[in-house]
């Protein structure tokens, strides 16, 4: 059984202007990291003196490690405020690639602060390399908010293992993004023994302002984004489950109703967290794009089951309360820059596509779908969009196995063939980051600019 939802045309109203990308802001956003960078090395320089002796060097060595790591882990907790302008314009998973990056630089330099600064205290003292774990317990026992930053310190770490990719599929998506949240109490623990022991911050009264001005508008866009906007948000809407209806083996769409739900500012492509207050569900939140343009009453997600919280979404129940966090995302037709656009699904990846395919504006033959599929029956919503093909004049196309498993041919050749102006086509793509990989090498052999590829995935 399928369900249909109707819109397709007023969300193709509501796009239907002059085509005009907007930029994304990634690159003066780079720029104004390395420029605080830049600052904090200058801070640091202008606060040391001539460096006499190997004590003095190691040192000077630990506390620039320590004031990049204190600045990087202002970044880390920016990039998980969900803040629109870095969602919606640079990319949910863009940004999430950048939080795991910056983490690992945060753990090097933290590990190289603490080593250095505890080796260079221990020579002071006439003391060894050999006493440096000695050394640390001193300084925990006798400096000001040391207890507190060792703590912070090693929720870090913690964090940071169970973030290795092989340990966090061990330990489950639910576990580890909980645990994950212990990201901010390990800054705040961390925080203030910057402020008490640091050399800069003790000479320099307009760095500790800087210093608590960073961490200060950081901390008010996490309140601001990560509960307050959430909170505001489902106290107006009141979303609730409507209907369960399943599409394909395995595969569900969740209906989920609410009040003007045209007025949360999502659009084709976006994706929503979705926490449902179920049993066994309460604690779990996930992200899943919409299948449909919004409609001012009605949201749709169409889920694979492959895993516990995706396979309990065929049980949950009408009437079932909804919290949602969103919308995110960059993958919408803000991205769009040609007249013609050709959509590319692996999978349970068809549920954006499946959304922009409806409303996307372009006149017959500008609009083109390729779905890829292991069998003709793992097609989902496949009825839904043979119908919006006929209503368009947009082309859907498939690729399923052979009956004898052979995998189709999606290569740069064979895309040429299908489309023979691929090359001044528009690709939005999502799928399995293997089929993403494959696709997006076959666009750029066919000619298609990597600046016209728009991929999103959202695996966080």
């Amino acid at each position: 059984m399928t369900t249909t939802l109707a819109g397709g045309r007023a969300a193709r109203r509501q796009t239907m202007r002059r085509i005009r990308p907007r930029r994304s802001p990634a690159v003066p956003l780079l720029i104004a990291v390395w420029a605080g960078a830049a600052a904090v090395l200058w801070l640091w320089w202008d606060n040391t003196p001539s460096l006499a002796d190997n004590t003095s060097k190691i040192l000077a060595a630990g506390r620039i490690t320590g004031l990049l790591a204190g600045y990087l882990m202002a970044l880390v907790v920016l990039q998980m405020a969900r803040v629109p302008a870095l969602e919606r314009r640079v990319g949910t998973d863009r940004v999430a690639r950048w939080h795991a990056m910056t983490g690992r630089y945060t753990l090097c330099l933290v590990l190289a602060h603490v080593f250095l600064t505890m080796w260079g205290y221990a020579l002071q003292a006439g003391k060894g390399l050999g006493d440096i774990v000695q050394q640390t317990i001193d300084s925990i026992n006798q400096l000001p908010d040391m207890g507190k930053a060792a703590i912070g310190t090693g929720l870090l770490f913690l964090i940071g293992i169970l973030s290795i990719g092989g340990v966090r599929r061990l330990i489950g998506y639910d576990t580890w993004y909980h645990v994950h949240l212990l990201t901010y109490a390990s800054v705040y623990m961390t925080f203030w023994h910057q402020i008490t022991t640091g050399n800069e911050f003790a000479v320099e009264p307009a760095a500790k302002t800087f210093w608590y001005g960073l961490y200060g508008v950081v901390t008010a866009l996490v309140l601001w984004y990560r509960i307050l906007t959430p909170i505001r948000l489902n106290l107006r809407h009141r979303m609730r489950v409507e209907a369960v209806i399943e599409e394909t083996p395995g595969i569900v769409s969740v209906l989920i109703g609410g009040r003007k739900l045209h007025r949360m500012g999502a659009e084709a492509g976006h994706f929503f967290r979705w926490r449902f207050k179920a049993p066994g569900m309460r604690f779990s939140s996930h992200p899943y794009s919409l299948s449909a343009a919004p409609r001012p009453d009605m949201l749709r997600i169409t889920v694979k089951a492959i895993g516990d919280h995706t396979s309990r979404l065929r049980e949950l129940e009408p009437g079932t309360k909804v919290w949602a966090e969103g919308p995110y995302g960059a993958m919408t037709a803000q991205r769009r820059s040609r007249g013609k656009v050709l959509l590319v699904a692996g999978g349970v990846g068809i549920t954006p596509m499946r959304a922009l395919f409806e409303t996307l504006p372009g006149a017959t033959g500008d609009i083109t779908l390729l779905y890829r599929a292991n069998t003709t029956q793992d097609l989902a919503l496949w009825g839904e969009l043979a119908k919006i093909s006929d209503e368009r004049g947009a082309r859907l196309m498939y690729a399923v196995n052979s009956p004898d498993g052979e995998r189709p041919d999606i290569s740069a050749e064979s895309l040429q063939r299908k489309i023979p102006d691929i090359d001044q086509h528009d690709v939005f793509m999502c799928g399995p980051p293997g089929f993403a990989q494959s696709v997006y090498e076959a666009l750029r052999g066919a000619g298609v600019p990597a600046r016209r590829i728009h991929h999103e995935s959202f695996e966080m």
